[in-house]
């Protein structure tokens, strides 16, 4: 490969619209902002300094609601989201990011730097931004 490559970090590639929410919050809540947000992830927040942030998928819902014929306005968001979740550092290069999501099978993952969550970056921003620069 070539030493003149640029390189493309997932700071680059991230979209830094995301929404946050809290994990007490009911699945069939969460569900109506997915709706009004447009949103493919939510970020649930931390409780507390020593707390870690989770991600809320569709498919978490599919596959921990829906599936399991539990009802939405009834399960906690805290019950259903992945926590604690892989995070990626806005430095890194987004070959590595690609290799990391498919190492640990990830779709979407959290930028974060200092503690502060910056954006998401997914498959979709990594293809479509880092290798067309749209």
């Amino acid at each position: 490969m070539s030493q003149d490559r640029k390189v493309v970090r997932t700071r680059d590639v991230m979209t830094g619209e995301f929404v946050m929410i809290d994990g007490l919050m009911t699945v069939q809540e969460a569900l109506k902002i997915f709706q009004a947000e447009n949103a493919r992830v939510l970020i649930i927040n931390k409780r507390h300094d020593d707390d870690e942030y989770g991600l809320l998928l569709l498919s978490d819902i599919a596959k921990k609601v829906v599936a399991q014929d539990r009802s939405p306005e009834r399960v906690n968001v805290y019950e259903v989201m992945a926590k604690p979740v892989i995070s990626v550092d806005p430095h890194m290069d987004i070959r590595y990011c690609s290799r990391l999501f498919e190492n640990f099978g990830l779709a979407h993952a959290p930028v974060i730097e200092n503690d502060q969550v910056l954006g998401i970056v997914s498959y979709r921003s990594i293809v479509l931004k880092g290798l067309l620069g749209s």
